[in-house]
């Protein structure tokens, strides 16, 4: 009979073990995409995760018969559960081998974690911020991932249903094929927004993005994603941590941000092109040549898609046709720089506005993810 070991992280070792159980969980799967590393050692780094002060992190690894077989990360977001009168733990970083020993030992491991920290449910995967990994997939598993989205295995939604968690929310991705001109809806709406409401796209550099503009940026998405689902406002701090982060990833030119006849920040797209087969080739690590593959996917070599990861308008100019200007900018772009298609990150399947926006580029609605939860008040 196969012993199943569920051990908080307490060791080197065993953060070793957290972060590369992935590498036997996903060995030949051509979907999966793997996390940089360094990004999830950062994670447990109070020098480099703002986050941590109202946050509390817990990670577990599962073995069995004393090697890695899953991992688990507990989170307790006090800022988050204030804003929205709850008091839940998250799970986030959930891998399991096809076990189902393993992943309900990894998942009580949690559930009882947050009962001794008196939450009243468990919901996830959820990560500290939006710009952590959100949702298991439930569906298109053939399909390629990203580094921002979460990939998992066929077999991981079977798992939650057999342990009682029951759905909470789901997203989905935009698929669209690019273009070849800005279709004439949007062309009509942006010259609009120019000529009656005086606004303008403008494009960025580096140092200013890491200085009061890149503030000025995220104190609009803080208000735009204000009243989302399971959102909790960035602190100044955790914005020059995302900035600094992303900043020599993303081509300037992919990043419209629009501005007023006073040159406040009005909304802002951020895009990518993607490196999702770059990251493959990396294996998760820049050295000792994962560099050179990041670099070739972004400087010298484009994938054929770019990623939407977000947009973001202030709540006082949404629903007068802003977004318009954004896609009238990028899909010159796009086509100029080879695009053939590109897809969004999640987007909250009631949230219609956000999805009607898209129909004038004939939308595939791909890659469903889910928010589960379960109640903590009953007996384990």
């Amino acid at each position: 009979m196969a012993k199943i070991e569920i051990r908080k992280v307490s060791t080197n070792k065993e953060m070793d073990d957290f972060i590369h159980v992935v590498d036997h969980i996903y060995k030949g799967c051509e979907q999966y995409v793997p996390d940089l590393e360094s990004g999830i050692r950062d994670t447990f780094n109070p020098q480099k995760n703002d986050g941590l002060k109202f946050t509390k992190l817990q990670p577990f690894v599962a073995y069995k018969n004393g090697e890695p077989a899953g991992r688990i990360l507990g989170i307790i977001n006090q800022r988050s559960n204030k804003k929205w009168n709850v008091e839940n733990v998250r799970f986030s970083m959930i891998e399991f081998i096809d076990d189902e020993d393993v992943s309900r030992g990894l998942l009580k491991a949690v559930e009882r974690w947050g009962i001794e920290n008196d939450m009243d449910a468990i919901q996830g995967p959820l990560g500290i911020t939006d710009y952590d990994k959100e949702g298991m997939l439930i569906e298109d598993f053939d399909k390629i991932g990203s580094i921002s989205m979460t990939y998992n295995p066929e077999y991981y939604p079977r798992h939650m249903e057999l342990m009682g968690y029951r759905k909470q929310i789901d997203w989905v991705q935009v698929h669209i094929d690019i273009p070849k001109e800005t279709p004439a809806k949007y062309a009509r709406v942006a010259e609009y927004c120019r000529t009656a409401m005086g606004l303008r796209v403008i494009k960025t550099t580096n140092k200013a993005l890491l200085g009061e503009l890149g503030q000025e940026a995220f104190r609009v998405f803080n208000a735009a994603y204000s009243g989302i689902f399971g959102f909790t406002e960035f602190t100044p701090e955790q914005a020059y941590e995302v900035i600094d982060k992303y900043i020599r990833m993303i081509d300037k030119d992919l990043l419209p941000i629009i501005v007023d006849s006073d040159n406040k920040v009005v909304g802002l797209a951020v895009t990518m092109g993607s490196i999702s087969k770059a990251m493959q080739k990396a294996k998760g690590r820049l050295l000792p040549f994962g560099w050179y593959h990041l670099l070739k996917a972004l400087y010298w070599k484009h994938e054929d898609n770019a990623e939407m990861l977000l947009i973001a308008v202030r709540p006082d100019y949404q629903g007068l046709g802003v977004n318009a200007m954004f896609f009238d900018d990028l899909i010159p772009i796009y086509n100029r720089k080879g695009f053939k298609w590109a897809e969004t990150g999640p987007q909250l399947e009631d949230n219609i506005r956000e999805l009607t926006q898209w129909k004038p580029l004939n939308p595939k609605f791909v890659k469903r993810r889910r928010c589960y939860i379960k109640d903590l008040r009953s007996k384990l």
